[in-house]
């Protein structure tokens, strides 16, 4: 435990501020909101069909903090346009720089200049700007932001969201038999961001909530708040307990470390993360992830898109890549129908989706969006999938 402690003190003396910013490079979200009035299912221009169709990409090209990302877009983008069969897509890439001003003015340009739909921006208060000035027109925007409460009108997602995390490991979870959970979380925006999403997904699924626990961002925090834990448990009789922490923050191995010592045993109370614990394989040896839950994207189609991405650019792609080859992959799926509403509201929502790197996804009508996951373990300290990701949305967990 002490050496668990000490590898983590340093990185957790400047928690606040580490984790805001890796929370808001990694996920750009906001607190959730009620997206019920949000309406997506129609809208949008019409298209000749056989001939080309211009989308507009929106990246920060000469944003210094986000070129790389722009041009892995970009040419995640070009990579999928190579794929179409029967569709000619227009591609036309306008510099955001970042800024929400100069996005709304490159999206109003874009549309003058003829495209039909834009992919992008990056950001979320980004990307709505660009959506609002193009509206009137009834042009949509796929954005890369995975914030929801932008979400709806013309202005689509397409990043993961936790909501949809949540929802996929509480419904196995279900099956599974567990009828209780105790939600922990940090005190912070993205924790209490996590923590909604997976009260959600409770109530979605008939799990009642046992407990919610939030820690300080502190070391204090984190390890008083561990050795309380079993107690906790104890007391609120839950099943499981769901960590909404990122796999990479540094109070990750506090906790996995700590609460087993302090009596949440994983052989009798299911550990669940709300993050991808496969990106940090460090953890594998803790005794909290052994047996854990978590969600992950088909593995399959991921490989494949970062090798053919691999062998066409030279490098491994950004994380973020695969949602500008997803953008275009379902334009190009609806723009091969030959339907002149191919880029409404109504057909951009169609319920059987489109394919992608990371497996099947569709976007809905309040302009959120559904991803197939697998559900993973650690054993062995290795990564096993207990149930696939869905090759459609009449597959498992949907």
């Amino acid at each position: 435990m002490f050496a668990v402690l000490s590898r983590a003190r340093k990185a957790l003396r400047p928690i606040a501020t580490l984790a805001a910013v890796g929370f808001i490079a990694a996920c750009d979200v906001a607190p959730l909101t009620d997206l019920s009035s949000g309406s997506s299912t129609s809208g949008g221009p019409s298209i000749e069909p056989g001939q080309p169709v211009r989308v507009a990409l929106l990246v920060p090209r000469s944003d210094p903090g986000a070129g790389a990302i722009a041009r892995d877009l970009e040419n995640a983008a070009r990579l999928a346009i190579a794929d179409l069969d029967g569709a000619q897509i227009d591609l036309a890439v306008y510099d955001t720089g970042g800024s929400p001003a100069r996005a709304a003015a490159e999206a109003q340009r874009a549309v003058d200049e003829g495209a039909r739909i834009i992919l992008g921006p990056l950001r979320g208060e980004v990307a709505v700007e660009a959506s609002k000035v193009v509206s009137d027109e009834g042009v949509n925007v796929l954005s890369f932001s995975n914030n929801p409460s932008i979400a709806g009108g013309n202005l689509f997602i397409l990043g993961p969201t936790f909501v949809n995390t949540a929802d996929r490991l509480m419904a196995y979870g279900k099956r599974q038999g567990i009828d209780s959970v105790a939600i922990l979380h940090s005190q912070d925006v993205p924790g209490e961001f996590g923590k909604t999403a997976i009260q959600q997904a409770a109530s979605a699924n008939g799990v009642s909530v046992a407990t919610v626990q939030g820690y300080p961002l502190s070391m204090e925090g984190v390890t008083e708040t561990a050795r309380a834990m079993g107690g906790v448990i104890e007391q609120s009789g839950a099943e499981s307990v769901f960590i909404s922490t990122d796999a990479t923050n540094a109070a990750m191995p506090i906790l996995l470390q700590m609460m087993p010592e302090a009596g949440v045993a994983p052989a009798q109370v299911q550990y669940v993360g709300l993050t991808r614990w496969d990106v940090a394989p460090q953890l594998f040896s803790f005794p909290g992830a052994q047996g854990a839950w978590f969600a992950m994207p088909d593995q399959s189609t991921q490989r494949n898109f970062n090798s053919r991405y691999r062998a066409a650019y030279g490098a491994d792609p950004h994380p973020l890549a695969g949602l500008a080859f997803d953008g275009i992959a379902a334009i190009g799926a609806l723009v091969e129908q030959g339907r002149r509403d191919a880029l409404t509201g109504r057909a951009l929502t169609q319920g059987a989706g489109f394919q992608g790197t990371g497996g099947v996804f569709r976007l809905k009508t309040d302009g959120t969006n559904e991803r197939g996951l697998a559900v993973a373990t650690v054993q062995n300290n290795q990564v096993t999938i207990l149930d696939p990701a869905p090759s459609s949305f009449s597959g498992a967990g949907f």
